[in-house]
């Protein structure tokens, strides 16, 4: 990984830990407050082995030391507890955080900007990526700070007793930062290719999942099924190389730990021994020394050694944070405006919609979230109670023209809402006036009655029938056992997607709205099944607004205007009898549709 980039995200997650609250200090203190428990031990275990090997005390005359030794082990049991406590709070708080900073983010951008991924991306970003964030925050942040304190008050405690033993402490401690930060430097690089194989493989199979029944007419699941255990093994190993850093780093730090405290060893070893003479200030090194030095050397790398391990953590949150900094950094296009406002803005408007919505568009331009010009400038009425529909190849603009509509995408120009701004107002308020009902149904996990009462969650069952019915859809529902409760599962698994789509109509119709925005309603119906929705939709628009996409020609008799659409223009625009005797796009479009039926 380019160092830049690497300085960068770390920036980036420091900047984060505000998140954990005041738990990521009472870590760092539950921390200190055990490093200072484990010398006052160090210093009582020494004394007692001193006062009665050196100096051939009784045991009694150690009472005190003894009541105290008994109180620090449990203490120590209950800091360290306190600790891991603390620390798990501070990374849950972190994640809580990102979660949903996260979610409030791709929220804000809408399907639009979503659907440029995989639903397995997202989840990875949502679910994995967020998770290993924890540690990072839980473990390496506090260690850095206990790692750079115990081990000074442990040489401010033992340079006065030895300045040998001290040295020596302070010599061999950087090798194991060094080589932790040599290893380090590989880690943060693994991990981000193993976020990133991570993310195509769950990308790669929730698709082929979704696809399953299609793979299968078209016979590629064989195929398919070569290259999910291709993406699996790019995975497996990716991950198999970050844990060979891991575990290495791991060998190597406890090499170099227990070589520094063998040289402390052998140093008082042959100082018992009378073969050296330094070190002592001209006092001699007494049992209390040596062994009161040597019980705190293993505490002194302890810290150096627990922060070699957890930056691992750091190397993983890294990889994990590229995403997550260009998803929650990423800002729409300042030269366009969001369609609407949000609740917490102020000055927000509201229309009168007693007598229906009128929409005008004045050099309309739809833009991408970065930018790009999907859409336009095109320049359109649709007045109170008409009814428009949208026609024009694949790539046209029309899809674009919905989501702007809908405040997935933002806009440059006028699109005015019964003669307000549409980005003057609130854009739940806004969703409110809105029926929707597109090509592809989204139903919910839950029953059908849960799914047609989403909009009025109190809504009789019997209203709810009336619902249905109107949607032709009624008499498979009755002829279930569960019958409203019939449950969807995921994926709306258990009914088909005709059915899905006339329950989805059955909600749309249920709102009640002053405006319908309608994307291709029938395309997954049959042709009995398609005129009765139709005729549910043009009783349910009898007083409303409606634009409708559609590729279906032969439905725009009834439509009041009609736009056809090219490479985001409108080139064409008239009453179906009008284009019908006209040449152009609209003719031409019509032609193809007979001859390929």
């Amino acid at each position: 990984m380019d160092k830049p980039l690497e300085k960068q995200l770390t920036s980036w997650l420091k900047k984060q830990k505000k998140a954990c609250g005041f738990y990521l200090n009472l870590t760092v203190l539950f921390g200190l407050l055990t490093g200072f428990a484990l010398i006052a031990q160090a210093y009582l275990i020494s004394t007692i082995l001193h006062g009665i090997i050196m100096e051939q005390l009784p045991k009694t005359a150690f009472t005190q030391e003894f009541i105290y030794l008994i109180v620090l082990i449990p203490l120590r049991a209950l800091l360290a507890f306190a600790r891991e406590r603390s620390s798990f709070e501070a990374g849950k708080r972190l994640r809580l955080h990102t979660r949903k900073a996260v979610l409030d983010k791709i929220n804000e951008l809408g399907p639009a900007f979503i659907k440029g991924k995989p639903a397995g991306s997202w989840a990875s970003i949502v679910l994995e990526q967020v998770e290993d964030l924890h540690d990072f925050y839980a473990r390496y942040l506090p260690q850095m700070l206990l790692a750079a304190f115990i081990p000074l008050i442990i040489l401010i405690v033992v340079f006065p007793l030895n300045w040998a033993a001290g040295l020596i402490l302070l010599t061999t401690a950087p090798l194991i930062p060094i080589f932790m930060i040599f290893v380090g430097t590989g880690a943060a690089d693994a991990n981000r290719k193993n976020f990133k194989a991570l993310s195509k493989l769950s990308g790669h199979f929730m698709d082929r999942l979704k696809g399953l029944n299609t793979l299968k007419l078209f016979n590629r699941a064989e195929a398919e099924g070569k290259e999910i255990e291709a993406a699996s093994e790019s995975f497996r190993q990716k991950t198999m190389s970050v844990l060979r850093i891991a575990f290495l780093s791991s060998a190597v730090l406890e090499f170099f730990a227990a070589i520094s405290i063998a040289i402390l060893a052998i140093y008082f070893g042959f100082s018992f021994l009378d073969e050296l003479s330094f070190g002592d200030y001209g006092t001699g090194v007494t049992l209390f020394i040596g062994m009161f030095v040597l019980m705190l050397a293993p505490e002194f790398y302890q810290p150096l050694r627990d922060m070699g391990t957890h930056y691992h953590a750091k190397a993983q949150a890294i990889g994990a944070a590229e995403e997550l900094m260009a998803l929650l950094n990423y800002e729409v296009d300042s030269s366009v405006k969001a369609n609407t406002q949000t609740e917490s803005d102020k000055a927000l408007k509201t229309i009168n919609t007693d007598d229906g919505i009128a929409l005008i568009a004045t050099d309309f331009i739809v833009k991408s979230h970065s930018g790009v010009t999907l859409l336009g400038p095109i320049s359109f009425q649709l007045k109170q109670g008409q009814h428009i529909a949208v026609v024009g190849p694949s790539g046209a603009g029309k899809t674009s023209l919905l989501n702007a509509l809908l405040g997935f995408l933002p806009y440059q120009g006028s699109l005015k809402v019964n003669g307000i701004e549409l980005n003057e107002l609130a854009i739940s308020d806004w969703r409110t006036l809105l029926a929707w009902l597109g090509q592809e149904p989204q139903l919910f996990h839950g029953t059908v009655r849960d799914n047609v009462a989403m909009a009025a969650p109190n809504m009789s069952d019997e209203s709810i029938k009336t619902l249905l019915a109107k949607a032709q859809v009624l008499d498979f529902i009755e002829q279930q056992a569960q019958g409203l409760d019939l449950p969807i599962g995921e994926q709306m698994a258990g009914i088909s997607v005709g059915q899905a789509q006339r329950i989805a109509l059955a909600r749309a119709l249920g709102q009640n709205a002053p405006l319908f925005l309608l994307d291709e309603p029938t395309a997954s119906l049959d042709r009995h099944s398609e005129q009765a929705v139709l005729s549910a939709l043009d009783e349910a628009m009898k007083d409303s607004s409606c634009l409708m996409v559609t590729h279906r020609l032969d439905q725009l008799s009834q439509m009041d205007h009609i736009l056809v659409m090219d490479k985001g223009m409108i080139v064409q625009q008239g009453c179906f009898e009008q284009l019908n005797n006209q040449a152009g796009l609209f003719k031409q479009m019509q032609t193809d549709e007979e001859q390929n039926r």
